[in-house]
């Protein structure tokens, strides 16, 4: 079964790590990556870019309206994901731990099973 692993950024908290400690979740990241691809589980992953660069596209009476970003209220934002081939849920979550930002304090890591997929 797929898990899709959410990252969510609150930018303020990985603002207040030092830089050796920015560092480190970029290169947990990178041992992540190694796991999941030799263990065969790794599908695909992607960053975003921050709220910032993005657009809101809403289509009211038929006319497409482009604002610049999403102007929520929270202070986190989507910043990438993983998407993981897994056996059990279990498994999903015991790999979602071992992602750097789950060991944050103000920052966790979401692991929500994939129930349909379409393909290219």
């Amino acid at each position: 079964m797929k898990y899709l692993v959410v990252l969510n950024i609150n930018p303020d908290v990985l603002n207040a790590l030092t830089e050796d400690e920015q560092q480190a979740i970029f290169s947990g990241h990178e041992k992540f990556l190694q796991v999941v691809q030799e263990s065969g589980e790794f599908h695909s992953t992607v960053a975003l870019a921050e709220p910032a660069k993005t657009s809101v596209v809403k289509v009211r009476d038929g006319v497409p309206a482009v604002t610049d970003g999403p102007f929520l209220e929270a202070k986190e934002f989507l910043a990438g994901y993983y998407l993981l081939d897994c056996a059990t849920p279990e498994r999903a979550q015991e790999l979602a731990a071992m992602i750097p930002d789950a060991s944050i304090e103000g920052l966790g890591v979401e692991v929500r099973a994939v129930i349909h997929e379409l393909g290219l």
